[in-house]
């Protein structure tokens, strides 16, 4: 009976066309969904240990063709929607000491080349952080597509990447008798979904 009821729910979530997934890719301009969007971000504290962060706010477009050469992102990242989970360190990363929000109140990532295929492909781009603008190659893949409830055509990407914060003049650190408090390299990963504008 058990057996009888999952697959008959299976049935039911295969032949439903509420949130059809799996479509091939509809080539074209995609409008980034803060809400499904993540930027998160991964750097040493106090040498043996991780903080873990993303940003909640992600504005911009990213282009997909089946010719990978002709695709593109342009992104802009609200500083102060940085999220640690912790408030006061969150204050402090916004502070002169680190990312200057008040003085720099975003941050950009500009493409300026895509090569590979769409399930692998490799992204330079200029990325600008403060007073800083240096080119940075992201390494992704096209994660799928949807069709959502409303009608719209939805599609995803996945990225990652690696960074010096210093090579942005976030040069901030205090020193403990085993190293820095605070790394230097940064680990970032994008997960993103768009819909296609119309």
């Amino acid at each position: 009976m058990k057996s009888t009821l999952s697959a008959l729910f299976l049935s039911l979530l295969i032949s439903s066309n509420v949130f059809a997934v799996g479509l091939k890719l509809t080539p074209g301009t995609y409008k980034i969904d803060p809400a499904h969007t993540r930027v998160s971000f991964l750097i040493k504290h106090f040498v043996v240990s991780e903080v873990q962060g993303r940003f909640n706010d992600v504005e911009g477009t990213f282009m997909l063709s089946d010719n990978i050469s002709k695709s593109t992102i342009d992104v802009t990242i609200p500083i102060g929607s940085i999220d640690t989970a912790v408030a006061k360190r969150d204050e402090h990363l916004k502070s002169p000491d680190f990312f200057d929000a008040a003085k720099y109140p975003t941050m950009t990532f500009k493409s300026k080349k895509f090569t590979g295929t769409l399930s692998s492909f490799r992204v330079t781009g200029d990325l600008t952080i403060k007073d800083v603008t240096k080119e940075v190659v992201l390494v992704g893949k096209y994660t799928g597509s949807a069709k959502d409830p409303w009608g719209g055509t939805r599609a995803a990407v996945s990225a990652n990447t690696k960074i010096n914060r210093k090579d942005f003049h976030i040069n901030y650190n205090d020193k403990i008798d085993i190293g820095p408090a605070v790394g230097d390299e940064v680990t970032i990963q994008i997960l993103s979904e768009g819909v296609l504008e119309k």
